[in-house]
Order: C-alpha cells, then structure tokens, then sequence
C-alpha cells in the first residue's frame, strides 16, 4: 500500500492543477497532491499576512484546505487555481483577522531577507553608494504596522512574488487597480520606514 502512494503521488507531480481538481472530484488522493502542492507556499504566505503567528496560520490553512474541496465543484478554470486557492486564503485571513486579538511581533527568517532588500529598493531607498541602509529588520516591522489591506498587498508582490493578474484574481480587483493600489501600500510603508 505504501508502494502504491509513493507511485501516485510521483505520477500526480507530473499533473496540471486544473488536471488534479479534475481527479480530485472523483478521486480523494489527486485532492491530497493539491494539498501537498500548495501547503508550504500557503501557510507562508499566511503567517506573513499574520505577522508570523504560526498556530493560527496553521488553522487558517486547514480552513483554506477544508474550503477549497468543498467548493471544489464551484471552481472556474478560467482563472489559475493557485489564484483561486490563494484567493480562498485571502479570505479566511481577512475573516479571522477582526477576530483576533494578537498582535504578535515578527521575526525575520533568512527566507525573508531578499524580499525584505527587494521592498527597500523598490521604495528608492538605496543611497549613492548602491547599499540599501535599512536594515531588514526595519522593513518588516514597517511591513508589520501597516494595515491588513496593505500588508497583504505587499506579502502577495513581493514575498509571494505574485504577478499584478494573480493579486487582481486573488483580491478579486480589476487588473487595472493594482498598480494604483500597490502604489498607496508602498506609500504607506515608506510613512511607517521614515517613522523608525
């Protein structure tokens, strides 16, 4: 039986998502390679948006599992489904989060870095000498004081690294607000930078 299940999953690697729901509908096992497919990334980006608190984002994205194979059947292709999935997890973060009561600080892992640096340069805040004088740290803290809207527009740019049509789909926003939008939240992390 575990032979069989090593077989499946490597045979299922090889599939499209779009394929995968397919076989998921029939099929409980093509549901679990979606789940594996989409359970890093996912909890990722939800513990970013939620300021790394890790139990939580660990039940939110049980929620987000349990929601996405109950509306299975309602998925539109025309969309990607890590939109859509990512869309169901915007959701679910954005409905537990007025319930809640944490406010937990961050803490920046080495995954982070880069994006962290990416955000400063992005913002114009390289000096002469082409090093970027705020430190990560600084960045995530200011990521971390922003708004849950504009938080989540800048974890889904530049931690998720999602193209402006992916942020349109998942926030469910025409394509042309996401710049506009994307602006303002880089606007308000450069208040909250020149605050600390």
């Amino acid at each position: 039986m575990g032979f069989h299940r090593i077989w499946l999953d490597r045979d299922q690697q090889q599939y499209s998502d779009q394929a995968l729901v397919i076989q998921a509908l029939e099929n409980k096992a093509a549901y679990a390679s979606l789940v594996r497919r989409y359970e890093a990334p996912l909890l990722r980006y939800i513990a970013r948006v939620m300021r790394d608190d890790f139990g939580s984002a660990q039940k939110l994205l049980m929620e987000v599992f349990i929601k996405t194979y109950i509306y299975l059947n309602e998925y539109d292709d025309s969309i990607p489904f890590s939109s859509w999935i990512y869309r169901i997890a915007h959701d679910e973060i954005a409905d537990y989060l007025p319930r809640s009561k944490n406010d937990l600080s961050a803490v920046t892992t080495d995954d982070d870095t880069a994006s962290l640096t990416a955000i400063a340069e992005a913002l114009g805040l390289k000096e002469q000498d082409g090093q970027v004088h705020t430190t990560s740290e600084e960045v995530r803290a200011a990521v971390d004081q922003l708004d849950v809207r504009w938080r989540n527009v800048i974890v889904l740019k530049f931690f998720e690294e999602k193209t402006d049509e992916e942020m349109a789909d998942i926030l469910r926003l025409p394509i042309r607000s996401i710049v506009p939008l994307l602006s303002e939240a880089t606007e308000k992390l450069k208040i909250h930078l020149k605050k600390s």
